[in-house]
């Protein structure tokens, strides 16, 4: 099994038809069904099933098509950060960045590499918390943006100051004083919020004696706040993402609970040794204010 191969793999399970994923890999349909059953054979278990209207994965297929996109793009970072640290500022750097972070990271300050470093390219990665920190120790991407709370062994970490949790209203469900609202005030009204979000809440508010209704649960603070104003409940995202989130008519206001406040960090890997191009990035980052 070669990395030859498993990119001919995964072509076939992204694709769903051997034709489509010799033409996406411009080659010929012969040589990609030998590759496969060479595959398989190596294996000794069956990966694709094939039909009349295309193929479908086996268990043992979905598990090699997990496995190899992780393999592959760690394939892909190891190229990158060995030719970057013989080449300098050149290169492309994978930054991982959680979806709630999305106000604070990427910032203006990274364009400062395009203007200064023309060979230099960025790719951004998004997910939840737990995907980017895996990402990070998997060594697929050198710098990671995560929101506290997260496991930081095994890190180094730049923290941005800390953030209320802010709550975006719906005329229809507002509660609370003018510029603000407490615990007791959300717990009277149906709540929109991502699940780690949910989890601080509910446990908030259970040692108060009061109930959380989480009507809509998402997992992006983005959707949070598309869904909130749309009428969907009040939600509860991170103050900084109002940079990049229209709220409409919506009403806006802090969440009055220190035990909500949230930090922003940027992470790497202790043991490693950083690239020039992600010390210049994570340099670029600062405290992401």
């Amino acid at each position: 099994m070669n990395l030859k191969q498993l990119g001919y793999f995964v072509a076939i399970a992204e694709e769903g038809q051997i034709t489509a994923a010799a033409k996406r890999l411009h080659i010929s349909q012969p040589p990609l069904s030998y590759e496969l059953a060479q595959l398989e054979r190596e294996l000794d278990t069956q990966l694709v099933k094939r039909g009349p209207r295309g193929t479908a994965l086996t268990e043992a297929g979905k598990l090699l098509y997990e496995r190899a996109t992780t393999i592959l793009a760690l394939a892909t970072a190891t190229t990158r950060e060995v030719s970057s640290l013989g080449k300098g500022m050149t290169g492309t750097l994978t930054l991982a960045v959680a979806s709630s972070t999305a106000g604070r990271a990427p910032t203006a300050r990274l364009a400062e590499l395009g203007a200064h470093y023309p060979g230099v390219a960025l790719e951004v990665r998004e997910g939840s918390v737990s995907e980017v920190l895996e990402l990070v120790s998997s060594g697929i991407a050198e710098v990671g943006v995560v929101r506290t709370p997260f496991a930081s062994q095994g890190l180094r970490c730049r923290y941005a100051p800390a953030e209320q949790l802010v709550a975006v209203m719906p005329p229809s469900f507002e509660v609370g004083g003018e510029l603000s609202v407490t615990l007791a005030d959300l717990a009277r009204v149906p709540l929109v919020c991502d699940r780690r979000c949910a989890e601080a809440v509910r446990r908030l508010l259970a040692a108060r004696s009061l109930e959380a209704f989480v009507a809509c649960l998402t997992e992006d603070a983005r959707t949070t706040c598309a869904c909130a104003t749309a009428g969907l409940g009040v939600g509860l995202v991170p103050a900084s993402l109002l940079r990049i989130c229209d709220t409409g008519d919506q009403f806006v206001k802090a969440v009055d609970e220190r035990d909500l406040e949230t930090r922003a960090a940027v992470v790497w890997k202790a043991d490693r040794a950083l690239s020039p191009l992600a010390e210049r990035v994570v340099a670029l980052l600062g405290d992401l204010s």
